[in-house]
């Protein structure tokens, strides 16, 4: 096994030396469905798209004033922190935010900082939120996007709307999704870790758990019934500790920033953590590919890191 576990560590730095870039790379324009698919897609590579939702009516109409007069009476569902992580290991729990229903007004009045309340605020309920909570802003981008559509012949399995303050983090994961990150107003900064580093990026199960704010403002961790465990990462990109996780040295992190107007392509399985100026907006389109060659083919990588780990 542990030939294995050295072979799988030099697949990870063949792939970062041989065809993996060290920094995403920007395309100009909405790119032709076939060359994206063949140098995107299926390299499974990210890369950061100009001028792809320029037309987008919401890059100027979504501010704060319409947003209001548009779906400022919509209820929503808002995640609600002490410290701005959701989904994340808190000592040896995974604790999920608690999930507040609450007028978008509301949210915004938070934002905007003109009411004081304890806790993070995070609009990013990942059920395509924006179809199923916030449909009247529909009309101010596309549906889906039209290239990628083509270039994986089929439309998106979720759009969903993001909003928060920024304190409110994501911590680092990975989905099966295809996905394109699409921000409308501020910045999103993305540390991105492809696949073939799964053998340097520690997992663990933790007892799940959700943040329940009392009436007197603390926040207690509620766990969860019935038991049970969840694979989750428990380092901190932001602050790895490489005394506990000494693997982690020979993870290659991306870092990138996506603007208003721009758009990144997140190929499915990649390891992301995100951070937010305050008050950024995005839109998220996933194209669910769980049965795709190139989703086997790494699964079947997670299955030897995991192997390995447990040895």
């Amino acid at each position: 096994m542990e030939s294995v576990k050295k072979r799988l560590a030099e697949f990870s730095l063949e792939a970062h030396d041989l065809y993996l870039n060290e920094s995403v790379p920007y395309l100009d324009g909405p790119p032709d469905p076939l060359q994206f698919y063949r140098d995107w897609i299926g390299p499974n590579k990210p890369c950061i798209i100009r001028n792809a939702l320029s037309h987008w009516p919401s890059l100027s109409r979504w501010t704060p004033d319409y947003l209001r007069e548009k779906v400022g009476s919509k209820v929503i569902s808002v995640a609600v922190t002490p410290n701005g992580y959701a989904d994340a290991v808190n000592g040896d729990r995974f604790v999920m935010p608690e999930e507040r229903r609450m007028s978008f007004s509301s949210v915004l009045d938070i934002i905007e900082g003109k009411v004081e309340v304890g806790g993070v605020f995070y609009v990013q309920k990942q059920c395509s939120n924006l179809l199923q909570e916030l449909p009247e802003l529909t009309d101010d981008l596309e549906p889906h996007i039209p290239w990628m559509s083509t270039a994986l012949g089929k439309l998106p399995d979720a759009v969903n709307f993001w909003l928060g303050e920024s304190n409110a983090i994501t911590s680092m994961h990975k989905d099966h999704y295809e996905n394109l990150y699409c921000v409308v107003s501020g910045e999103k900064n993305f540390i991105l870790l492809p696949p073939t580093d799964r053998p340097f990026i520690p997992y663990g199960e933790y007892q799940s758990a959700v943040y329940h704010q009392k009436d007197n403002g603390e926040f207690v961790i509620v766990d969860q019934s019935p038991r049970v465990k969840v694979p989750w990462i428990p380092l901190d990109p932001l602050d790895p500790d490489l005394e506990r996780y000494p693997q982690y040295r020979q993870a290659r992190p991306i870092r990138c920033s996506v603007k208003a107007g721009e758009m990144l392509y997140l190929p499915s399985l990649w390891f992301h953590h995100v951070q937010q100026s305050h008050g950024c907006i995005a839109v998220n389109f996933w194209y669910d590919m769980e049965f795709d060659i190139k989703y086997n083919y790494f699964q079947m990588l997670e299955a030897l890191s995991e192997a390995t780990a447990s040895t």
